[in-house]
């Protein structure tokens, strides 16, 4: 099995940056895709980012383009999600997910997710 521990949550005014931090551990893959989806109070789980394992391909929502970056250190088997200019409305629980395949946006397609972790901007 794989174990996804995230970290970094906290409470950040708005304009303020946050780092979330991802690490894997367990069973291990030749390669796998990274992601990041949140949810916020009353709402869906969305995509926020996604990363593939060279870290040449990385997509993000059109909500946090320009604002968040998503990396990741495969010595360390760690995504990280950088957030910027962090807005109210990005308050969410912020989870990270794996997969064991192409990177993509589709949230049914990951294999592993951590507990997530809170963000919570204050205006």
């Amino acid at each position: 099995q794989v174990q996804l521990v995230e970290s970094g949550g906290g409470l950040v005014q708005a304009g303020g940056p946050l780092r979330l931090s991802c690490a894997a551990s367990g069973r291990t893959f030749s390669s796998y895709a990274m992601g990041w989806f949140r949810q916020a109070p009353r709402k869906e789980r969305e995509f926020v980012a996604a990363i593939s394992w060279s870290g040449s391909i990385a997509y993000y929502a059109d909500s946090v383009k320009g604002r968040f970056t998503i990396s990741r250190d495969n010595v360390k088997n760690t995504v990280y999600l950088q957030m910027n200019s962090l807005k109210p409305e990005d308050t969410a629980v912020y989870y990270c997910a794996l997969r064991t395949g192409a990177v993509t946006t589709r949230a049914p397609l990951y294999d592993y997710w951590g507990e997530g972790t809170t963000v919570t901007v204050s205006s």
